[in-house]
């Protein structure tokens, strides 16, 4: 699978997202979208979180996340949550 990351801007703040050539689909951080959603100053600890709260109330929301390698901060890649742009959360 050929992949291609790119830094997407979203509201001035940046999104980590790869692109899947075989699905035509970008994948975007769910961690980044997090952030930028809550102003959290903890967005993994909001998403594991609120995955928990998800999956207690039924939703299969970590059956359908995925884990890519994104470059984080440090400039090393690791797997990280992505969703793709059609991705029914509930």
């Amino acid at each position: 699978m050929k992949q291609e990351t790119a830094i997407k801007l979203f509201e001035s703040k940046k999104v980590r997202t790869i692109w899947n050539e075989e699905e035509e689909k970008w994948y975007f951080s769910i961690v980044d979208i997090i952030q930028i959603l809550t102003g959290s100053d903890r967005p993994r600890k909001y998403w594991s979180d609120l995955k928990t709260k998800l999956t207690r109330e039924g939703s299969e929301v970590s059956e359908k996340t995925g884990q890519l390698k994104m470059p984080s901060h440090d400039g090393k890649f690791r797997e990280t949550d992505v969703a793709d742009t059609i991705w029914n959360w509930f």
